[in-house]
């Protein structure tokens, strides 16, 4: 019989994800109604927002009916409209939890939500049994499934009803034992703009994990209009954009000005449709140029933007565009170093062959490392933080580039008083092409992803490893 007058109410089970929930069912002599599935009380109460596409219900006239072990690459929301089941999971999942079971009896007042890979199995107890599951995404012939037979010895169901006396599919018959079974892997991560600086500090930070690809332009073109089915989508659980226009100056040009448009918003925005359309978590890496330097703190994740040149311009285009994902981090960072040309290798260079350069000394930030940036980035997933915008540079002291400059030449065993400091207006006087304006401020404050548990590198102590050349600090 049905439950009446529970509290709408989640409790965890020994597999990760698992969850069984009472539901509130109210009823008379003419019979019951409940709330099967409340996006928004539920969601509050810690249900994944899983965004359902498809209501399949499964009839069972007879007692004794067994269905299973099946495990599909989506989630479900599981429940009963009629009559009453003995469920059972098992976590096919590939992982340590790999194998775990749990079984409960589920009537119209108890649903439980099954996360990708676990699979998912029940016996009815009552004639007409209306079993019912909500899913995030279409069947589908290419999608990777695996299965799990019913009297496996090592889950060792204890079925209410001994499988022998009940009716079972010739097919569920044949699944193979837990030995035998494939795991579900999980869902993949793309990495984009892998041949780029900070592109090739993710390859090295994800360099053991499987489920991580990487790719450039060429492998695939956000311009495309064939890319919401360039891939199977649902098989992915996050996309990290790393590629962006970069040259800031030839961003005020005609030419580059579409260019920057073209790949920091345009194609941002496709990213984040199909994000949006697949459940999937969009990492989008901002910069400092959303603004406009002129604030006498450090800028915090709530300030508005004030883009002063065309990249800053695109940039803060980006970030709204990745917003639309519903599930996006936006991480802002300033004066990347990494592997490949960069300011730090140009004043090693400049120290080494004697020459004395002029570094403008107005400009205030912190250098951020690729590989500190990828170590946060990697951290804000994993970590499950909640989505959002986060700053994410060196930490310590601020410092301009004639400072940096002079502690360049320093560590590789040079003067730092050939470094001369000159204002941006000096710097760039004899600039024969267009000149995009910089922020003076680039100073970040980092107060909200340390919140989160990352503590980002000292800059000073990174470029001191950086110009010996340690090994973990990459090298350019």
């Amino acid at each position: 019989m049905t439950d009446f007058g529970k509290q709408l109410s989640p409790t965890e089970t020994p597999i990760p994800g698992l969850v069984y929930w009472d539901l509130p069912v109210h009823g008379d002599s003419r019979g019951w109604f409940k709330e099967n599935w409340q996006r928004e009380k539920m969601v509050a109460l810690g249900l994944p927002d899983f965004a359902p596409v498809q209501n399949n219900i499964s009839f069972n006239d007879a007692v004794g009916t067994t269905r299973g072990i099946h495990a599909e690459p989506w989630d479900k929301w599981v429940s009963v409209a009629a009559g009453r089941i003995f469920g059972a999971w098992v976590d096919l999942r590939e992982g340590p939890s790999f194998g775990t079971v749990f079984t409960i009896e589920l009537d119209p007042s108890r649903a439980i939500f099954v996360p990708r890979g676990v699979g998912n199995s029940y016996q009815t107890l009552e004639p007409d049994t209306a079993y019912t599951y909500l899913v995030n995404d279409h069947w589908s012939p290419s999608a990777s499934y695996t299965f799990l037979n019913l009297s496996d010895e090592t889950a060792a169901i204890d079925w209410p009803i001994p499988l022998d006396q009940v009716e079972i599919s010739a097919k569920d018959l044949e699944h193979p034992r837990l030995a035998d079974v494939t795991p579900m892997t999980p869902r993949k991560t793309l990495v984009l703009g892998a041949g780029g600086q900070l592109g090739r500090a993710l390859r090295a930070e994800f360099a053991e994990a499987p489920e991580v690809e990487f790719a450039t332009r060429d492998d695939l073109d956000l311009a495309s209009a064939e890319l919401a089915t360039a891939r199977r989508w649902r098989d992915y659980g996050t996309i990290i954009n790393a590629a962006a226009y970069t040259a800031v100056d030839a961003a005020e040009t005609p030419e580059g000005r579409q260019a920057a448009w073209a790949a920091n918003v345009t194609g941002v925005a496709a990213l984040a449709r199909v994000a949006a359309a697949n459940g999937i978590t969009l990492v989008q890496v901002s910069s400092d140029y959303v603004f406009d330097g002129s604030s006498a703190r450090p800028y915090t994740e709530s300030d508005p933007v004030a883009p002063l040149g065309v990249y800053g311009q695109t940039k803060a285009a980006g970030d709204l565009a990745a917003a639309t994902a519903p599930r996006h981090y936006i991480v802002r960072t300033s004066w990347v170093i990494g592997d490949g040309k960069n300011f730090v290798g140009t004043m090693a260079s400049l120290a080494a062959r004697g020459i004395d350069p002029k570094v403008v000394d107005d400009q205030i930030g912190r250098l951020t490392f690729t590989s500190d940036l990828a170590r946060g980035i990697r951290h804000l997933i994993q970590a499950d933080a909640p989505y959002g915008v986060y700053n994410l540079t060196g930490a310590g002291e601020p410092t301009s580039w004639a400072d940096i400059a002079r502690r360049v030449f320093e560590l590789s065993g040079h003067d730092p008083a050939r470094v001369t400091g000159v204002t941006t207006e000096e710097y760039f006087a004899s600039a024969s092409g267009p000149v995009a304006p910089r922020p003076r401020n680039s100073v970040l404050d980092l107060a909200k992803i340390q919140g989160s548990g990352f503590e980002p590198a000292d800059a000073s102590t990174s470029l001191g490893a950086y110009v010996s050349g340690s090994s973990d600090i990459w090298w350019g």
